[in-house]
């Protein structure tokens, strides 16, 4: 008995001891002092490259988000632009770290085991645009319509099972390359344009006359847009509660503009914002068992932002999208939307 309860103690003591559980893929990471993470090549608001040709968008931002929590800077992400099948496929080929750039979470590619979904930065739906001279109102009415729609993407499994339900005819244009695809939709090679809602907003920029296309009433699907990682604990844990960092700072109204005053004045905070940015706090014990550094909440928000700062700043009202975010599916839970931040305690 002796024995056994001396084993036990020896074991518990190890379990509370253990300073962190580093994953071989975020130790890859810190090693080579970067964050490999992928982006659409050219998708306006979501990721583009500036004049210097450094990605900015909604999307671009969340690789920022990782590597401040990473590295304490958000100049590490590593952003490279890429397809949408070779970004799966780069990630299960251990090539890049994460993804950020509108992969919609199924349960077969969950399934995959070279593939973590980790957590869901903005719920979309299929639609689908046409050019106003079709003289199109309703998807209801694309009995015959040729549609350009991306290889290897769900949007090709949504249209069979939307169109087959209704016992509409169609053709498809199967085409991998966006630009060769957005080519043939602009020259009139196809009648219709089937993607993801805000994907349509984005890509009707991309013509030299936006306003000759609109968007059709119908959403077709659920798309949970989610940030995909190499499987790796510690990497998704870090990049998962990043994003929470940044709801949470939405659900105590903390932005990157007032988290300076904030931590000057911790004391007089809410518990939860103390949880957050307190040197002895939730967040600082996470550091600790993660590998990384003390301050990495604070260094997401004052780098990055909250979540409705980045929704706001690509996609809000002072943009071409013009898209308001409270009431929306990405607003938090109160505001009516689906966006829950988890308790960092």
């Amino acid at each position: 008995m002796k024995k056994i309860l001396s084993s036990a103690i020896m074991l518990t003591t190890a379990v509370f001891a253990a300073p962190s559980y580093a994953g071989p893929v975020l130790d890859e990471i810190k090693a080579n002092d970067k964050l490999i993470c992928l982006v659409n090549p050219n998708s306006p608001g979501f990721s583009v490259p500036d004049s210097q040709g450094v990605y900015q968008g909604f999307n671009t931002d969340f690789c920022r988000m990782a590597a401040a929590a990473i590295f304490g800077d958000a100049s590490k992400a590593d952003i490279r632009g890429i397809g949408f099948s070779d970004s799966m496929k780069t990630i299960v080929a251990d090539g890049a770290h994460m993804a950020s750039r509108s992969i919609t979470a199924t349960g077969t590619r969950d399934a995959d085991p070279g593939m973590a979904f980790v957590a869901t930065t903005f719920y979309d739906g299929q639609g689908f645009m046409v050019p106003k001279a079709l003289g199109v109102a309703s998807a209801k009415e694309l009995n015959g319509a040729t549609v350009c729609a991306e290889d290897g993407s769900t949007t090709l499994l949504n249209i069979a099972d939307w169109f087959g339900d209704r016992g509409i005819e169609y053709r498809v244009e199967n085409i991998a390359d966006k630009t060769a695809r957005l080519e043939a939709f602009f020259s009139g090679k196809c009648d219709v344009y089937a993607s993801d809602v805000t994907a349509l907003l984005s890509d009707r920029l991309l013509s030299k006359t936006p306003a000759d296309y609109s968007i059709l009433p119908e959403v077709i699907s659920a798309e949970p847009l989610t940030l995909v990682t190499q499987p790796d604990q510690a990497l998704e844990a870090t990049v998962f509660w990043a994003f929470q960092v940044m709801l949470n700072a939405d659900q105590f109204g903390v932005t990157s503009a007032t988290v300076d005053d904030v931590v000057a004045d911790l004391d007089n905070q809410p518990k939860g914002v103390q949880r957050l940015f307190a040197k002895d706090s939730a967040a600082a014990e996470m550091a600790t068992k993660l590998g990384l550094p003390e301050d990495w909440a604070y260094q997401v928000i004052k780098q990055v932002g909250s979540y409705s700062e980045v929704f706001n700043r690509h996609l809000g009202a002072d943009t071409p999208f013009g898209l308001d975010l409270k009431g929306s599916a990405n607003a938090l839970v109160r505001d009516g939307g689906q966006m829950y931040a988890y308790p960092i305690r």
